[in-house]
Protein backbone atom coordinates (compact mmCIF):
# COMPACT_ATOMS: atom_id res chain seq x y z
CA UNK A 1 0.00 0.00 0.00
CA UNK A 2 1.44 3.38 -0.95
CA UNK A 3 0.46 6.97 -1.63
CA UNK A 4 -0.39 6.12 -5.24
CA UNK A 5 -3.09 3.69 -4.07
CA UNK A 6 -4.62 6.42 -1.93
CA UNK A 7 -4.61 8.96 -4.77
CA UNK A 8 -6.14 6.45 -7.18
CA UNK A 9 -8.98 5.41 -4.87
CA UNK A 10 -9.71 8.99 -3.83
CA UNK A 11 -9.49 10.16 -7.46
CA UNK A 12 -7.10 12.99 -6.60
CA UNK A 13 -3.46 13.68 -7.43
CA UNK A 14 -0.58 12.40 -5.33
CA UNK A 15 0.28 16.03 -4.59
CA UNK A 16 -3.19 16.51 -3.08
CA UNK A 17 -2.75 13.45 -0.86
CA UNK A 18 0.60 14.84 0.24
CA UNK A 19 -0.93 18.20 1.14
CA UNK A 20 -3.59 16.47 3.20
CA UNK A 21 -1.01 14.40 5.07
CA UNK A 22 1.12 17.48 5.73
CA UNK A 23 -1.79 19.55 6.96
CA UNK A 24 -1.49 22.02 4.11
CA UNK A 25 -4.37 24.53 4.34
CA UNK A 26 -4.70 24.77 0.52
CA UNK A 27 -7.09 21.81 0.41
CA UNK A 28 -10.86 22.07 0.64
CA UNK A 29 -12.59 20.49 3.60
CA UNK A 30 -14.53 18.20 1.27
CA UNK A 31 -11.37 16.91 -0.46
CA UNK A 32 -9.55 16.56 2.85
CA UNK A 33 -12.40 14.50 4.29
CA UNK A 34 -12.50 12.28 1.18
CA UNK A 35 -8.75 11.60 1.28
CA UNK A 36 -8.73 10.89 5.01
CA UNK A 37 -11.64 8.50 4.57
CA UNK A 38 -9.71 6.56 1.90
CA UNK A 39 -6.60 6.52 4.08
CA UNK A 40 -8.65 5.02 6.90
CA UNK A 41 -10.28 2.47 4.58
CA UNK A 42 -6.94 1.33 3.20
CA UNK A 43 -5.10 1.46 6.49
CA UNK A 44 -2.37 3.51 4.83
CA UNK A 45 0.63 4.62 6.86
CA UNK A 46 3.25 6.85 5.16
CA UNK A 47 6.42 4.84 4.60
CA UNK A 48 9.48 6.86 5.59
CA UNK A 49 11.68 4.65 3.45
CA UNK A 50 9.66 4.69 0.23
CA UNK A 51 8.88 8.42 0.54
CA UNK A 52 5.83 9.75 -1.21
CA UNK A 53 5.57 13.13 -2.81
CA UNK A 54 5.89 15.98 -0.31
CA UNK A 55 6.24 13.74 2.79
CA UNK A 56 9.70 15.01 3.76
CA UNK A 57 11.17 11.67 2.77
CA UNK A 58 13.30 10.74 -0.24
CA UNK A 59 11.47 9.94 -3.46
CA UNK A 60 12.70 6.65 -4.89
CA UNK A 61 12.28 5.18 -8.38
CA UNK A 62 13.38 1.69 -9.34
CA UNK A 63 15.29 1.25 -12.61
CA UNK A 64 15.78 -2.15 -14.18
CA UNK A 65 18.12 -2.84 -17.10
CA UNK A 66 19.32 -6.11 -18.56
CA UNK A 67 23.02 -5.21 -18.92
CA UNK A 68 24.62 -1.99 -17.68
CA UNK A 69 27.76 -2.68 -19.74
CA UNK A 70 25.72 -2.22 -22.94
CA UNK A 71 26.58 1.21 -24.36
CA UNK A 72 22.95 2.12 -25.08
CA UNK A 73 21.72 1.06 -21.65
CA UNK A 74 24.65 2.70 -19.90
CA UNK A 75 23.68 5.99 -21.53
CA UNK A 76 20.03 5.41 -20.65
CA UNK A 77 20.84 4.83 -16.98
CA UNK A 78 22.90 8.02 -16.86
CA UNK A 79 20.16 10.17 -18.41
CA UNK A 80 17.38 8.59 -16.33
CA UNK A 81 19.23 9.13 -13.05
CA UNK A 82 20.15 12.67 -14.07
CA UNK A 83 16.58 13.64 -14.86
CA UNK A 84 15.15 11.89 -11.81
CA UNK A 85 17.65 13.73 -9.63
CA UNK A 86 16.64 17.04 -11.22
CA UNK A 87 13.08 16.26 -10.13
CA UNK A 88 14.11 15.39 -6.58
CA UNK A 89 14.08 11.61 -6.92
CA UNK A 90 16.71 9.01 -6.11
CA UNK A 91 17.04 5.74 -8.02
CA UNK A 92 17.66 2.10 -7.17
CA UNK A 93 19.28 0.28 -10.09
CA UNK A 94 18.93 -3.46 -10.72
CA UNK A 95 20.86 -5.16 -13.53
CA UNK A 96 18.80 -8.25 -14.23
CA UNK A 97 20.42 -10.14 -17.08
CA UNK A 98 18.08 -11.74 -19.59
CA UNK A 99 16.42 -14.63 -17.73
CA UNK A 100 12.73 -14.13 -17.05
CA UNK A 101 12.93 -15.57 -13.54
CA UNK A 102 15.66 -13.09 -12.59
CA UNK A 103 13.71 -10.17 -14.03
CA UNK A 104 10.69 -11.15 -11.96
CA UNK A 105 12.86 -11.51 -8.86
CA UNK A 106 14.30 -8.01 -9.15
CA UNK A 107 10.90 -6.54 -10.02
CA UNK A 108 9.45 -8.04 -6.84
CA UNK A 109 12.47 -6.78 -4.88
CA UNK A 110 11.88 -3.21 -6.03
CA UNK A 111 8.20 -3.47 -5.20
CA UNK A 112 9.10 -4.72 -1.72
CA UNK A 113 11.22 -1.58 -1.26
CA UNK A 114 8.02 0.36 -1.91
CA UNK A 115 9.47 2.46 -4.68
CA UNK A 116 7.13 5.04 -6.19
CA UNK A 117 7.50 3.66 -9.74
CA UNK A 118 9.62 1.29 -11.80
CA UNK A 119 11.34 2.13 -15.09
CA UNK A 120 12.16 -0.82 -17.35
CA UNK A 121 15.04 0.41 -19.52
CA UNK A 122 15.35 -1.35 -22.87
CA UNK A 123 12.97 -3.47 -24.91
CA UNK A 124 14.02 -6.88 -23.57
CA UNK A 125 11.63 -6.87 -20.62
CA UNK A 126 8.59 -7.49 -22.81
CA UNK A 127 8.26 -11.21 -23.56
CA UNK A 128 6.62 -12.80 -26.59
CA UNK A 129 4.24 -14.92 -24.48
CA UNK A 130 1.59 -12.76 -22.77
CA UNK A 131 1.66 -14.83 -19.58
CA UNK A 132 5.33 -13.96 -19.09
CA UNK A 133 4.38 -10.28 -18.81
CA UNK A 134 1.78 -10.90 -16.09
CA UNK A 135 4.13 -9.76 -13.32
CA UNK A 136 4.46 -6.34 -14.98
CA UNK A 137 0.69 -5.97 -15.35
CA UNK A 138 0.22 -7.02 -11.72
CA UNK A 139 2.84 -4.51 -10.57
CA UNK A 140 1.10 -1.74 -12.50
CA UNK A 141 -1.96 -2.21 -10.28
CA UNK A 142 0.11 -0.73 -7.44
CA UNK A 143 2.62 1.70 -8.97
CA UNK A 144 3.29 3.29 -12.37
CA UNK A 145 5.43 1.21 -14.71
CA UNK A 146 7.46 3.11 -17.31
CA UNK A 147 8.81 1.31 -20.40
CA UNK A 148 11.82 2.83 -22.14
CA UNK A 149 11.74 1.70 -25.79
CA UNK A 150 9.42 -1.17 -25.04
CA UNK A 151 5.65 -1.43 -25.33
CA UNK A 152 3.07 -3.31 -23.30
CA UNK A 153 -0.57 -2.31 -23.26
CA UNK A 154 -2.08 -2.09 -19.81
CA UNK A 155 -3.47 0.20 -17.13
CA UNK A 156 -0.86 2.41 -15.45
CA UNK A 157 1.84 1.40 -17.97
CA UNK A 158 3.50 4.17 -19.98
CA UNK A 159 5.80 3.61 -22.95
CA UNK A 160 8.30 5.92 -24.61
CA UNK A 161 9.59 4.39 -27.84
CA UNK A 162 11.86 5.27 -30.72
CA UNK A 163 10.32 4.80 -34.16
CA UNK A 164 12.80 2.03 -35.01
CA UNK A 165 10.79 0.77 -37.96
CA UNK A 166 10.83 4.14 -39.69
CA UNK A 167 14.53 4.55 -38.90
CA UNK A 168 15.67 1.32 -40.55
CA UNK A 169 13.25 1.87 -43.42
CA UNK A 170 14.87 5.23 -44.13
CA UNK A 171 18.41 3.87 -43.73
CA UNK A 172 17.68 0.98 -46.12
CA UNK A 173 16.04 3.26 -48.67
CA UNK A 174 19.07 5.57 -48.57
CA UNK A 175 21.36 2.64 -49.28
CA UNK A 176 19.17 1.53 -52.18
CA UNK A 177 19.01 5.00 -53.67
CA UNK A 178 22.80 5.22 -53.48
CA UNK A 179 23.02 2.14 -55.69
CA UNK A 180 23.24 -0.69 -53.14
CA UNK A 181 21.12 -3.71 -54.00
CA UNK A 182 22.51 -6.55 -51.88
CA UNK A 183 22.04 -5.24 -48.37
CA UNK A 184 22.93 -7.57 -45.53
CA UNK A 185 21.09 -7.07 -42.24
CA UNK A 186 22.61 -8.03 -38.88
CA UNK A 187 20.60 -7.81 -35.68
CA UNK A 188 21.10 -8.75 -32.05
CA UNK A 189 17.70 -9.75 -30.69
CA UNK A 190 14.04 -10.40 -31.44
CA UNK A 191 12.86 -7.89 -28.83
CA UNK A 192 10.11 -5.33 -29.46
CA UNK A 193 12.69 -2.87 -30.77
CA UNK A 194 14.62 -5.56 -32.64
CA UNK A 195 11.56 -6.79 -34.51
CA UNK A 196 10.57 -3.25 -35.49
CA UNK A 197 14.04 -2.60 -36.89
CA UNK A 198 13.91 -5.80 -38.92
CA UNK A 199 10.45 -4.93 -40.24
CA UNK A 200 11.65 -1.52 -41.41
CA UNK A 201 14.46 -3.13 -43.40
CA UNK A 202 12.12 -5.69 -44.94
CA UNK A 203 9.47 -3.09 -45.81
CA UNK A 204 12.01 -0.91 -47.61
CA UNK A 205 13.25 -3.83 -49.71
CA UNK A 206 9.67 -4.71 -50.59
CA UNK A 207 8.73 -1.15 -51.55
CA UNK A 208 11.79 -0.86 -53.80
CA UNK A 209 11.03 -4.26 -55.38
CA UNK A 210 14.27 -5.83 -54.16
CA UNK A 211 14.07 -9.53 -53.36
CA UNK A 212 16.74 -10.95 -51.05
CA UNK A 213 16.70 -14.41 -49.49
CA UNK A 214 16.90 -15.36 -45.83
CA UNK A 215 20.69 -15.59 -46.18
CA UNK A 216 20.79 -11.79 -46.07
CA UNK A 217 19.38 -11.63 -42.52
CA UNK A 218 21.46 -12.89 -39.60
CA UNK A 219 21.22 -12.68 -35.83
CA UNK A 220 24.50 -12.09 -34.02
CA UNK A 221 25.54 -11.45 -30.43
CA UNK A 222 26.28 -7.80 -29.67
CA UNK A 223 30.03 -8.24 -29.99
CA UNK A 224 32.50 -6.69 -32.42
CA UNK A 225 34.52 -9.87 -32.91
CA UNK A 226 31.43 -12.04 -33.30
CA UNK A 227 30.14 -9.76 -36.05
CA UNK A 228 33.49 -9.77 -37.82
CA UNK A 229 33.73 -13.57 -37.66
CA UNK A 230 30.19 -13.99 -38.96
CA UNK A 231 30.89 -11.75 -41.95
CA UNK A 232 34.16 -13.54 -42.73
CA UNK A 233 32.22 -16.82 -42.72
CA UNK A 234 29.45 -15.49 -44.98
CA UNK A 235 32.03 -14.02 -47.38
CA UNK A 236 33.95 -17.28 -47.53
CA UNK A 237 30.70 -19.09 -48.41
CA UNK A 238 30.34 -16.86 -51.46
CA UNK A 239 27.54 -14.56 -50.25
CA UNK A 240 27.78 -11.26 -52.12
CA UNK A 241 26.76 -8.02 -50.39
CA UNK A 242 27.50 -4.37 -51.10
CA UNK A 243 26.05 -2.88 -47.92
CA UNK A 244 25.60 -3.88 -44.28
CA UNK A 245 22.86 -2.46 -42.08
CA UNK A 246 23.03 -3.37 -38.39
CA UNK A 247 20.87 -3.03 -35.29
CA UNK A 248 23.75 -1.74 -33.17
CA UNK A 249 27.04 0.10 -33.59
CA UNK A 250 28.92 -2.90 -32.16
CA UNK A 251 27.92 -5.04 -35.13
CA UNK A 252 28.78 -2.22 -37.53
CA UNK A 253 32.23 -1.86 -35.94
CA UNK A 254 32.72 -5.58 -36.58
CA UNK A 255 31.71 -5.01 -40.20
CA UNK A 256 34.39 -2.34 -40.58
CA UNK A 257 37.02 -4.67 -39.10
CA UNK A 258 35.88 -7.36 -41.53
CA UNK A 259 36.32 -4.99 -44.48
CA UNK A 260 39.74 -3.83 -43.32
CA UNK A 261 40.89 -7.42 -42.92
CA UNK A 262 40.01 -8.28 -46.51
CA UNK A 263 41.04 -4.98 -48.06
CA UNK A 264 37.46 -4.05 -49.00
CA UNK A 265 37.11 -0.30 -49.55
CA UNK A 266 34.53 1.59 -47.45
CA UNK A 267 32.35 3.20 -48.75
CA UNK A 268 33.44 2.69 -52.38
CA UNK A 269 32.77 -1.06 -52.41
CA UNK A 270 30.90 -1.60 -49.15
CA UNK A 271 28.55 0.74 -47.23
CA UNK A 272 27.98 0.25 -43.50
CA UNK A 273 25.32 1.70 -41.20
CA UNK A 274 25.16 1.22 -37.43
CA UNK A 275 22.48 1.97 -34.88
CA UNK A 276 22.31 4.13 -31.72
CA UNK A 277 24.96 6.69 -32.71
CA UNK A 278 27.10 5.58 -29.77
CA UNK A 279 30.69 6.57 -29.07
CA UNK A 280 31.72 3.62 -31.27
CA UNK A 281 30.44 5.46 -34.33
CA UNK A 282 33.16 8.07 -33.86
CA UNK A 283 35.91 5.62 -32.92
CA UNK A 284 35.99 3.65 -36.17
CA UNK A 285 38.02 4.48 -39.25
CA UNK A 286 36.27 5.64 -41.30
CA UNK A 287 33.72 7.10 -38.89
CA UNK A 288 30.42 5.27 -38.92
CA UNK A 289 27.10 6.39 -40.37
CA UNK A 290 24.62 5.52 -37.64
CA UNK A 291 20.98 5.93 -36.64
CA UNK A 292 20.60 8.27 -33.67
CA UNK A 293 17.86 6.60 -31.63
CA UNK A 294 17.59 9.64 -29.33
CA UNK A 295 18.31 7.88 -26.05
CA UNK A 296 18.52 11.17 -24.13
CA UNK A 297 15.16 12.36 -25.47
CA UNK A 298 13.62 8.97 -24.65
CA UNK A 299 14.84 9.18 -21.06
CA UNK A 300 13.82 12.78 -20.52
CA UNK A 301 10.36 12.10 -21.94
CA UNK A 302 10.00 9.01 -19.74
CA UNK A 303 10.81 10.98 -16.59
CA UNK A 304 8.59 13.90 -17.61
CA UNK A 305 5.73 11.49 -18.24
CA UNK A 306 6.26 9.92 -14.82
CA UNK A 307 6.21 13.33 -13.14
CA UNK A 308 2.94 14.00 -14.96
CA UNK A 309 1.50 10.76 -13.61
CA UNK A 310 2.54 11.74 -10.09
CA UNK A 311 0.93 15.15 -10.52
CA UNK A 312 -2.34 13.63 -11.66
CA UNK A 313 -2.37 15.19 -15.12
CA UNK A 314 -3.42 13.32 -18.24
CA UNK A 315 -0.39 11.84 -20.01
CA UNK A 316 -0.26 9.58 -23.09
CA UNK A 317 0.21 5.88 -22.51
CA UNK A 318 2.58 5.78 -25.46
CA UNK A 319 4.94 8.43 -26.84
CA UNK A 320 6.93 7.88 -30.04
CA UNK A 321 10.12 9.77 -30.85
CA UNK A 322 11.60 9.95 -34.35
CA UNK A 323 15.20 8.90 -34.97
CA UNK A 324 17.80 10.65 -37.13
CA UNK A 325 20.33 9.17 -39.54
CA UNK A 326 23.75 10.67 -38.83
CA UNK A 327 25.71 10.45 -42.06
CA UNK A 328 29.45 9.92 -41.81
CA UNK A 329 32.15 8.30 -43.92
CA UNK A 330 30.93 4.68 -44.19
CA UNK A 331 28.24 5.62 -46.72
CA UNK A 332 28.33 7.61 -49.96
CA UNK A 333 24.82 9.08 -50.01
Amino acid sequence: MNIYDVSKKANVSIATVSRVLNGNPNVSDKTRAKVMDVIEQLGYTPNVFARGLGLNTIHTIGIMCSDSSDLYLADAIYFLERDLRLNGYDAILCCTGYELETKQKYFDLLCSKRVDAIILAGSKFIEMRPKDNAYILDGAEKIPIMLLNGFLEGHNIYSTVCDDMAATYYATSQLIQSGRKKILYLYTSASYSGLNKLKGYQNALSDFKISLGAEYIHQCSKDISAAKDLLVSLHSQGLEFDAILTSSDSLAAGAIKFAHGLGIQIPETLSVIGYNNSILSRCTEPELTSVDSKVEALCTTTVNTLMGVFSGVNVPSRTTIAADLIKRATTNF
